[in-house]
Formats: C-alpha cells, sequence, structure tokens
C-alpha cells in the first residue's frame, strides 16, 4: 500500500473514529483532539503498519492506547497538584520555611547532576520521568524497549552517585 493510498483509508475512518472518540471522551472539542492524535500517530507509524491487515482495527487500538495514556498522565498530573481549598496553615507552614535557598542549590545540583548524564542516557531519562511509558519512548527513539529500559536504568545509577548527598539516610527521603 502506497502512503497516498494509506491516507485515502485513513481519512476514509475518520467518521468512525470520531464516533470512537465521542464514546471516550464524551465532548466534542476532546474527542476532534484524540482523532487528530490518532491520525498523527498512523501517519508518523505508517511503516509499522502490515498491508492486508484490519486498518480500522489498527486505528483504533492507536486511538484506544492513546486515550488510556492521556488519562494516565492527566490523573498522575491531577494527583500531583494540590487545590488552594485543601492547603492548610500547617502545610503553608511547611512550605514557607522549605522555601530557602538551600532548595535552590538542590534544584541546581539536580540539573548539574542529568547535564553530566550523556544524551543517549539523558533522553530517555527525561521522557520517562515526564510520564512516557516505556514503549513510546521505544517508538520516540526507534530502539528495543529493552534498551529503554537499561538507559533509564543506567542513569538513575549515574544520578544517585552523583547525589549521594541527598540520599534517604541524611534527608529522611529518597530523591530516585
Amino acid at each position: 500500500m502506497t502512503k497516498n493510498e494509506f491516507n485515502l483509508q485513513l481519512h476514509n475512518h475518520s467518521v468512525s473514529l470520531q464516533s470512537f472518540a465521542l464514546n471516550f471522551t464524551k465532548d466534542i472539542e476532546d474527542a476532534n483532539d484524540l482523532v487528530q492524535d490518532t491520525m498523527l500517530k498512523a501517519v508518523t507509524y505508517y511503516s509499522k503498519f502490515k498491508d492486508g491487515t484490519n486498518l480500522k482495527g489498527w486505528l483504533f487500538t492507536i486511538m484506544k492506547n492513546t486515550f488510556i495514556n492521556n488519562y494516565r498522565r492527566l490523573v498522575k498530573t491531577n494527583a500531583l497538584i494540590t487545590k488552594s481549598e485543601d492547603i492548610s496553615s500547617a502545610n503553608l507552614h511547611y512550605s514557607a520555611t522549605k522555601n530557602t535557598i538551600d532548595s535552590k542549590f538542590v534544584i541546581g545540583d539536580i540539573n548539574k547532576a542529568l547535564a553530566t548524564l550523556q544524551p543517549e542516557y539523558h533522553v530517555p531519562f527525561v521522557k520517562y520521568f515526564e510520564g512516557y511509558k516505556y514503549h513510546e519512548i521505544a517508538d520516540m527513539l526507534e530502539i528495543p524497549i529493552g534498551t529503554v529500559k537499561t538507559r533509564i536504568h543506567v542513569a538513575r545509577q549515574i544520578l544517585k552517585k552523583y547525589l549521594k548527598t541527598y540520599s534517604k539516610e541524611i534527608l529522611g527521603t529518597e530523591i530516585l
């Protein structure tokens, strides 16, 4: 199948994709975004589509996985954000006392440690830290998933050595 034939078939499935996306999102604008993300991934990974397989099923699988990954990322982000009504005066006091010059040094040390990583370790580690799954990173970088896992592990080991002054014994929490 040529790229033009693929794009034509992709366009022909856009109505069913829109309907399927609406089942997930229950909102027309979010459904449009999901369809657009799905089509973008389909075009990007056109070379991975095997001719003779069910294109509609492949597209629906991409859409389902995209929706699930976006939902997980949103839940993870919302879990980290504290609403202003939920902040107690004790938390405000703790936050105010922790926002000292020490915090700037810690962040500076973390940034210096990240800068010491070679790009083949830095990029997968940062992507993983941003919330991407191993298989997403592998697809983005076009490397095997095992290589992604190994590079993230090596990056953690390097960062742990570099940031050993902030270990569990000293601060009571572990950074990495």
